[in-house]
């Protein structure tokens, strides 16, 4: 994936301790269709493809998987 923009240290940083702490998440990211909030669980951060990824679980169970540089905010739920 060539058009992906790496996210600063600390804020990946963040993501993973988030994931190591089971730690919920108030996230606010772009979709196709626009801004987006939510709240999450995050499962796991991963690098494929030429990117780095967040795995999620939505609160009503449903599991999302982010690009990084797609999103905006991270903080603590």
């Amino acid at each position: 994936m060539s058009d992906y923009i790496p996210i600063p240290c600390a804020f990946h940083e963040q993501l993973e301790f988030a994931v190591l702490r089971r730690q919920r998440l108030q996230l606010r990211y772009l979709s196709d269709t626009g801004e987006i909030e939510a709240v999450v669980l995050p499962l796991d951060v991963a690098t494929r493809d030429s990117a780095e990824w967040l795995t999620c679980q939505l609160g009503d169970g449903h599991v999302l998987t982010l690009r990084l540089d797609r999103l905006r905010s991270a903080r603590p739920a």
